[in-house]
């Protein structure tokens, strides 16, 4: 009786973790944009105060933020998720500029008296380098939601193909390796959270082909090699 209640057991905890995993995913993902915007402050901040950049105060920011809005209306005109992206992202970029720093009067006080001198004039600068790093991040944030279709697509393709070389392992007499399959299985969320991490904290403009192509390869590679290193028989 109790060898019978453990995989009734077993199967109603992965239920359980399944349901609880796709319950908290919004709060990872929404964690990992807060996390992302106080490292990007964070490292701006460090690289104005030893001068890293070559442009003055909030200046590399600045052009840093226009850059990212120039890939996303240049790059992503079509969309499967919205139909117009480029409006989609201005909305959403200018409705958390209202409500982050205009209505709570952040932005006016920081454009306030530009050029000013003493510790005002420092504190303005670093306010007005985070405002911008904070905008760049959610554009890019914007930009990861319109590129989700390639993530789940090297997702499918992976899946798929993993699948046709478990098959070929079945019938062929194949060994299985467990290690492989669990070390395999326990890096796709990490590559896949790791990445968007690296990419919104980034504190330079880098087109989203050169970082997210890579990614979205890597994350179809570590779910073909889980389901291809699957157990033979269930």
């Amino acid at each position: 009786m109790a060898s019978s209640e453990a995989p009734a057991r077993r199967a109603e905890s992965k239920r359980s973790g399944a349901i609880g995993t796709l319950f908290k995913l919004p709060f990872t993902l929404l964690g990992i944009l807060v996390i992302s915007i106080i490292c990007s402050v964070l490292i701006e901040w460090v690289g104005i105060y030893f001068g890293w950049f070559s442009q003055p105060g909030s200046e590399h920011a600045r052009q840093t933020m226009m850059s990212e809005m120039g890939y996303l209306d240049s790059q992503f005109t079509r969309s499967l998720l919205v139909s117009s992206p480029v409006e989609f992202a201005t909305w959403i970029v200018n409705t958390c500029y209202q409500w982050m720093f205009v209505k709570s009067g952040i932005a006016a006080w920081a454009a306030s008296g530009n050029g000013s001198e003493g510790w005002i004039g420092v504190v303005k600068t670093y306010l007005q380098a985070g405002m911008y790093v904070t905008l760049m991040t959610l554009t890019r944030c914007v930009i990861l939601m319109l590129t989700a279709p390639l993530f789940i697509l090297a997702g499918l393709v992976g899946f798929t193909d993993g699948l046709v070389s478990r098959d070929i392992r079945r019938f062929g007499a194949g060994r299985e390796s467990a290690f492989v399959y669990h070390h395999a299985k326990r890096m796709v969320t990490p590559i896949f959270l790791t990445g968007w991490l690296i990419y919104l904290s980034l504190p330079f403009s880098i087109h989203p082909n050169l970082f997210l192509l890579p990614c979205a390869l890597l994350f179809g590679m570590m779910i073909t090699i889980a389901t291809s290193s699957f157990k033979k028989y269930l």
